[in-house]
């Protein structure tokens, strides 16, 4: 019993800490429930649906707040919806899995790490690049069970087509709608969310309300983003150890 309340708590306290960067938290989720040994056989399905929730709400508050531009998402979307359904259909191994995911949680601790704050003046789109870049996401955001934002976000970044806020309202809408295909491939191939998806849903919605305002607010999650790296990072030693 114990146990399952440190679980829960985890997994609310994620929810807030993503939220307010415009995230679903699937990395976060994904980390978790490694650390408290889910079957593997529940957890894309159980990330997924989660980041739909809490994205969704991110999204809205960073939309209402008039940073989404529709134009710099479009390019992202075109071809990751239909490859984050494909990959989502693919059934990876564990041993597989594992590795992969525990590399993903290595490029997220990178992305916490040094990615929180940066702002760069915003340049026009390589269209090309764009939709290469999504449809290689969108594949592995269903395979591996996240949205694809925490991979997302320092790429839009680190090539100036966007600032702060606009990669994170971005980010947020791209993790939904990714994770909505994928749910649906994973659900084709029979795997489904834990029992307690629906707890697992409201205290990630409460999560996502109080980050996302947070976010707005520019009340910076710094040090719980920095504290999530590290469980990140155990987490991903532990993936490979597991192997």
């Amino acid at each position: 019993m114990e146990t399952e309340v440190f679980f829960y708590l985890a997994i609310f306290g994620t929810s807030i800490l993503y939220s307010a960067v415009g995230h679903g938290g699937a990395s976060g989720y994904l980390a978790i429930m490694a650390l408290f040994a889910i079957d593997p056989a529940h957890m894309r399905a159980s990330a997924l649906t989660l980041n739909l929730f809490v994205a969704g709400i991110s999204f809205f508050h960073f939309y209402r707040a008039g940073h989404f531009h529709i134009k710099l998402l479009l390019p992202f979307v075109a071809l990751s919806i239909p490859m984050s359904f494909l990959g989502a259909r693919l059934d990876v191994n564990p041993y597989t899995y594992k590795i992969i995911l525990g590399l993903f949680l290595l490029i997220a601790v990178v992305r916490m790490l040094f990615f929180t704050k940066s702002e760069k003046p915003t340049k026009p789109i390589n269209l090309p690049l764009a939709i290469v870049l999504g449809a290689v996401l969108g594949f592995f955001s269903g395979m591996i069970g996240i949205g694809g934002g925490i991979i997302l976000s320092p790429l839009l970044l680190l090539m100036g087509w966007a600032n702060v806020k606009e990669t994170a309202a971005i980010s947020a809408i791209f993790i939904v709608l990714n994770s909505a295909s994928g749910i649906l491939g994973v659900l084709a191939m029979g795997f489904q969310p834990l029992n307690s998806i629906y707890l697992l849903i409201g205290l990630g919605i409460a999560g996502s309300i109080i980050g996302s305002q947070l976010g707005h607010k520019r009340l910076s999650p710094r040090y719980l983003m920095l504290t999530l790296s590290f469980v990140l990072l155990f987490a991903s030693f532990k993936l490979f150890y597991l192997a």
